[in-house]
């Protein structure tokens, strides 16, 4: 069984393309390009099915039309129109340059400290503006903090973890006393 917590979100089928049962794909991550992994998973009625991909045609740097294995006609393909596609966390790995991934790929990690321990849990990545936030959901509250890669000291995507070193007094900003 194929669980959530085991993939990331990387787009989503959009429509069928043509008579043969192309779909279209927008994606915000191209990991399913750079990676030797033939499949891609799609949630159906709250299981988390796998489809081995027949061949990609991009159209541009954000969509590309998918040919799924046993999908070879409108018909069969119209079921899949706007269903989230995910791709397996243990393929990241084989990731030759991890800058390379979106920010999408870290909802879901887990933010441990290295002086404090344990942040909680990545719920969002907020890029909004330049300075990239990691938003973590710390026993229910939120808590903001930079996603510099000069903070990061080591990142376990088969865990789904990432062991940071944050500035001495940045989780206490708020805490500050004005005189």
């Amino acid at each position: 069984m194929i669980l959530e917590k085991e993939l990331f979100k990387i787009g989503v089928f959009n429509k069928p393309h043509g008579v043969k049962g192309e779909l279209v794909f927008t994606f915000t991550d191209d990991v399913f390009d750079r990676v030797d992994c033939n499949y891609l998973i799609c949630l159906i009625d709250g299981i988390f099915v796998p489809f081995f991909v027949e061949h990609c045609r991009f159209r541009s740097e954000t969509t590309a039309l998918i040919q799924l294995e046993d999908v070879s006609s409108t018909d069969l393909a119209r079921p899949f129109t706007n269903l989230a596609v995910f791709f397996p966390v243990k393929y990241l790995s084989k990731v030759e340059h991890k800058s390379d991934l979106s920010w999408d790929v870290f909802v879901g990690f887990t933010i441990v400290d290295e002086s404090i321990g344990e942040l909680g849990l990545v719920t969002d990545v907020d890029t909004s503006t330049v300075n990239t936030l990691f938003v973590i959901d710390q026993d229910g509250e939120e808590l903001l903090i930079p996603a510099q890669e000069e903070f990061i000291l080591e990142m376990n995507m088969e865990e789904k973890s990432i062991l940071v070193q944050l500035p001495e007094g940045l989780l206490n900003i708020d805490q500050v006393e004005t005189v």
